[in-house]
């Protein structure tokens, strides 16, 4: 079982140079994986941003047309990969808040976790799992993978 962080999605269909390894990495952690509705969006967003950028230049606003397409990507790799979808509830909101507290920016912890950081953290909590990400975030916590 792992929960995927927007990172690692983001990281494998843009073809960042870690791609090949993060999915190597989560093939032998092996599944179910694990996705929320926030992480959905913060890759489709981020992929977005990355299309707009390619097709009129950075800080350039993105159209609906790219952002549908970012969307199918993600929608497509997640249904490929058989990512189950976590709801959030009220609890798993509540744990969000407890990481931030915890391992938040706003309280100058190491992991410095943003929102979405917080919300994956969550999720992985409540369905005890580790949390598939890129970058130095995790690690800091008490449940990261992280990569090599």
């Amino acid at each position: 079982m792992l929960f995927i962080d927007a990172s690692v999605v983001v990281a494998i269909l843009t073809n960042e140079e870690d791609a090949a390894d993060l999915l190597e990495r989560m093939q032998e952690a092996g599944g179910p994986y694990y996705v929320s509705p926030i992480v959905r969006m913060e890759a489709t967003l981020a992929l977005t941003r990355s299309a707009a950028d390619l097709a009129f230049g950075k800080d350039k606003p993105a159209t609906p047309t790219l952002m549908e397409q970012a969307r199918n990507t993600v929608d497509q790799f997640l249904s490929e990969i058989d990512a189950r979808d976590i709801l959030i509830s009220g609890d798993i909101g509540s744990k969000a808040l407890d990481a931030a507290q915890q391992f938040g920016r706003y309280v100058a912890h190491a992991a410095r976790l943003n929102m979405g950081d917080c919300y994956s953290y969550a999720c992985a909590r409540a369905y005890r799992t580790q949390v598939a990400y890129k970058g130095k975030d995790f690690v800091h916590t008490d449940i990261g993978w992280h990569t090599h």
